[in-house]
Protein backbone atom coordinates (compact mmCIF):
# COMPACT_ATOMS: atom_id res chain seq x y z
CA UNK A 1 0.00 0.00 0.00
CA UNK A 2 1.32 3.46 -0.94
CA UNK A 3 -0.54 6.35 0.65
CA UNK A 4 1.28 9.77 -0.13
CA UNK A 5 1.36 13.09 -2.99
CA UNK A 6 1.19 12.73 -6.93
CA UNK A 7 5.11 12.51 -7.05
CA UNK A 8 4.89 9.70 -4.66
CA UNK A 9 2.38 7.96 -7.20
CA UNK A 10 4.09 9.13 -10.62
CA UNK A 11 7.30 7.48 -9.31
CA UNK A 12 5.39 4.56 -8.22
CA UNK A 13 3.97 4.55 -12.12
CA UNK A 14 0.19 4.69 -10.33
CA UNK A 15 -2.04 6.04 -12.68
CA UNK A 16 -4.61 9.00 -11.10
CA UNK A 17 -6.38 9.58 -14.27
CA UNK A 18 -9.96 8.67 -12.59
CA UNK A 19 -9.07 11.21 -9.69
CA UNK A 20 -8.16 13.69 -10.71
CA UNK A 21 -10.78 15.59 -11.35
CA UNK A 22 -12.46 16.01 -8.12
CA UNK A 23 -8.57 16.15 -6.83
CA UNK A 24 -8.14 18.99 -8.43
CA UNK A 25 -11.32 20.25 -7.35
CA UNK A 26 -10.51 20.10 -3.63
CA UNK A 27 -7.24 21.51 -4.55
CA UNK A 28 -8.79 24.95 -5.93
CA UNK A 29 -10.60 25.06 -2.47
CA UNK A 30 -7.33 25.06 -0.67
CA UNK A 31 -7.25 21.58 0.45
CA UNK A 32 -4.18 19.00 0.31
CA UNK A 33 -4.93 15.67 -1.26
CA UNK A 34 -2.80 12.51 -0.27
CA UNK A 35 -3.70 9.45 -2.66
CA UNK A 36 -3.97 5.90 -1.43
CA UNK A 37 -2.70 2.88 -4.09
CA UNK A 38 -2.89 -0.76 -3.35
CA UNK A 39 -0.81 -3.29 -5.63
CA UNK A 40 -0.01 -0.49 -7.96
CA UNK A 41 -3.89 0.68 -8.28
CA UNK A 42 -5.15 3.85 -7.27
CA UNK A 43 -7.59 3.17 -4.28
CA UNK A 44 -8.70 6.41 -3.21
CA UNK A 45 -7.69 9.72 -1.76
CA UNK A 46 -7.89 12.21 1.28
CA UNK A 47 -8.26 15.63 1.54
CA UNK A 48 -6.89 17.74 4.61
CA UNK A 49 -6.70 21.48 5.31
CA UNK A 50 -5.18 23.50 8.04
CA UNK A 51 -7.43 25.93 8.97
CA UNK A 52 -6.48 29.78 8.65
CA UNK A 53 -5.25 31.56 11.64
CA UNK A 54 -7.82 33.56 12.77
CA UNK A 55 -5.34 37.06 12.00
CA UNK A 56 -4.09 36.13 9.25
CA UNK A 57 -5.85 38.39 6.60
CA UNK A 58 -5.34 41.33 8.80
CA UNK A 59 -1.33 40.61 8.88
CA UNK A 60 -1.04 40.32 5.49
CA UNK A 61 -2.89 43.47 4.56
CA UNK A 62 -0.94 45.42 7.70
CA UNK A 63 2.40 44.29 5.66
CA UNK A 64 1.11 45.62 2.46
CA UNK A 65 0.66 48.67 4.17
CA UNK A 66 4.11 49.00 5.19
CA UNK A 67 5.36 48.30 1.72
CA UNK A 68 6.03 44.77 2.18
CA UNK A 69 6.09 41.75 0.09
CA UNK A 70 4.95 38.99 1.31
CA UNK A 71 5.64 35.44 -0.15
CA UNK A 72 4.57 31.88 1.07
CA UNK A 73 7.18 28.67 0.91
CA UNK A 74 5.44 25.65 1.28
CA UNK A 75 5.53 21.72 0.21
CA UNK A 76 2.28 21.78 -0.84
CA UNK A 77 1.18 21.35 -4.64
CA UNK A 78 0.67 24.89 -6.56
CA UNK A 79 -3.34 24.15 -7.03
CA UNK A 80 -3.61 24.32 -3.50
CA UNK A 81 -0.84 26.64 -2.84
CA UNK A 82 -2.37 29.56 -4.71
CA UNK A 83 -5.33 28.63 -2.91
CA UNK A 84 -4.85 29.45 0.35
CA UNK A 85 -2.88 32.84 -1.03
CA UNK A 86 -5.90 34.24 -2.93
CA UNK A 87 -7.71 33.47 -0.04
CA UNK A 88 -5.32 35.57 2.57
CA UNK A 89 -4.27 37.83 -0.07
CA UNK A 90 0.04 36.88 -0.47
CA UNK A 91 1.73 37.98 -3.40
CA UNK A 92 3.87 35.53 -4.28
CA UNK A 93 3.81 31.78 -3.96
CA UNK A 94 6.69 29.25 -4.11
CA UNK A 95 4.64 25.50 -3.98
CA UNK A 96 6.53 22.07 -4.05
CA UNK A 97 9.41 23.20 -2.41
CA UNK A 98 10.83 20.13 -0.27
CA UNK A 99 12.00 20.70 3.27
CA UNK A 100 15.48 20.60 2.55
CA UNK A 101 15.35 23.01 -0.09
CA UNK A 102 13.61 26.34 1.62
CA UNK A 103 16.98 27.25 2.90
CA UNK A 104 17.90 27.56 -0.82
CA UNK A 105 14.53 29.62 -2.19
CA UNK A 106 15.31 32.07 0.67
CA UNK A 107 18.95 32.29 -1.13
CA UNK A 108 17.64 33.17 -4.01
CA UNK A 109 15.61 35.96 -3.35
CA UNK A 110 18.28 37.17 -1.84
CA UNK A 111 20.10 36.83 -4.57
CA UNK A 112 17.51 38.81 -5.90
CA UNK A 113 18.78 42.01 -3.28
CA UNK A 114 15.70 41.55 -1.58
CA UNK A 115 15.54 41.63 2.65
CA UNK A 116 14.03 38.39 3.76
CA UNK A 117 12.32 38.31 7.37
CA UNK A 118 11.26 34.11 7.41
CA UNK A 119 8.31 33.52 9.68
CA UNK A 120 8.50 29.73 10.49
CA UNK A 121 7.75 27.38 13.43
CA UNK A 122 8.92 23.47 12.39
CA UNK A 123 11.94 21.50 11.76
CA UNK A 124 11.55 21.76 8.52
CA UNK A 125 11.72 26.11 8.46
CA UNK A 126 14.99 25.97 10.87
CA UNK A 127 17.18 26.02 7.79
CA UNK A 128 15.44 29.20 6.16
CA UNK A 129 14.87 30.59 9.56
CA UNK A 130 18.82 30.50 9.98
CA UNK A 131 19.97 31.53 6.05
CA UNK A 132 17.21 34.62 6.39
CA UNK A 133 18.54 38.06 7.30
CA UNK A 134 15.79 38.08 9.99
CA UNK A 135 13.84 34.53 11.14
CA UNK A 136 10.90 35.02 13.24
CA UNK A 137 9.89 32.11 15.22
CA UNK A 138 6.15 31.23 16.46
CA UNK A 139 6.69 30.83 20.02
CA UNK A 140 4.25 27.78 20.21
CA UNK A 141 6.64 25.87 17.43
CA UNK A 142 9.31 23.39 17.61
CA UNK A 143 12.13 23.64 19.76
CA UNK A 144 14.52 23.58 17.14
CA UNK A 145 12.83 26.88 15.25
CA UNK A 146 12.95 28.93 18.24
CA UNK A 147 16.38 28.05 19.01
CA UNK A 148 17.60 29.22 15.15
CA UNK A 149 14.95 32.09 14.96
CA UNK A 150 16.29 35.77 16.05
CA UNK A 151 12.96 36.55 16.93
CA UNK A 152 10.69 34.69 19.23
CA UNK A 153 6.97 36.13 18.54
CA UNK A 154 5.59 34.47 21.72
CA UNK A 155 1.82 33.85 20.84
CA UNK A 156 0.63 32.26 17.78
CA UNK A 157 -0.38 35.40 16.07
CA UNK A 158 0.80 36.61 12.66
CA UNK A 159 0.48 40.15 13.90
CA UNK A 160 3.38 40.05 16.32
CA UNK A 161 5.08 40.13 12.93
CA UNK A 162 4.08 43.21 12.26
CA UNK A 163 4.65 44.46 16.33
CA UNK A 164 8.16 43.08 15.63
CA UNK A 165 9.11 44.85 12.35
CA UNK A 166 7.29 48.31 13.45
CA UNK A 167 9.81 47.70 17.09
CA UNK A 168 12.75 47.26 14.54
CA UNK A 169 12.10 50.69 12.78
CA UNK A 170 11.37 52.16 15.59
CA UNK A 171 14.80 51.73 17.10
CA UNK A 172 16.42 52.01 14.17
CA UNK A 173 14.69 55.45 13.47
CA UNK A 174 15.80 56.51 16.81
CA UNK A 175 19.43 55.11 16.48
CA UNK A 176 19.76 57.22 12.94
CA UNK A 177 18.57 60.78 15.14
CA UNK A 178 21.29 59.84 18.00
CA UNK A 179 23.95 59.88 15.15
CA UNK A 180 22.62 62.61 13.63
CA UNK A 181 22.34 64.89 16.35
CA UNK A 182 25.71 63.58 18.11
CA UNK A 183 27.22 64.41 14.64
CA UNK A 184 25.80 68.01 14.86
CA UNK A 185 27.00 68.50 18.74
CA UNK A 186 30.04 67.26 17.62
CA UNK A 187 30.74 69.54 14.35
CA UNK A 188 29.81 72.43 16.70
CA UNK A 189 31.44 71.67 19.90
CA UNK A 190 34.94 70.47 18.63
CA UNK A 191 35.98 74.26 16.95
CA UNK A 192 34.16 75.76 19.82
CA UNK A 193 36.50 73.52 22.45
CA UNK A 194 39.46 74.38 20.21
CA UNK A 195 39.09 78.37 20.99
CA UNK A 196 36.91 79.46 17.97
CA UNK A 197 35.02 81.60 20.23
CA UNK A 198 37.97 82.98 22.37
CA UNK A 199 38.68 85.66 20.46
CA UNK A 200 35.19 87.15 20.96
CA UNK A 201 34.15 86.31 24.37
CA UNK A 202 37.29 84.96 26.12
CA UNK A 203 35.69 81.68 26.52
CA UNK A 204 37.85 78.50 25.56
CA UNK A 205 36.88 74.87 27.01
CA UNK A 206 39.65 72.82 28.83
CA UNK A 207 40.04 69.67 30.69
CA UNK A 208 42.05 69.40 34.11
Amino acid sequence: MLVGNRKLMRERNVSLSLLAAQAEQWEADGKTVMFAAVDGQPAGMIAVADTLKEHSIEAIERLHRMGLETVMITGDNRRTADAIARQVGIDRVLAEVLPQDKAEEVKKLQAMGRKVAMVGDGVNDAPALARADVGMAIGSGTDVAKETGDVILIKDDLRDVIVALEVARATMNKVKQNLFWAFIYNSLGIPIAAGLLYPFVSLIISQK
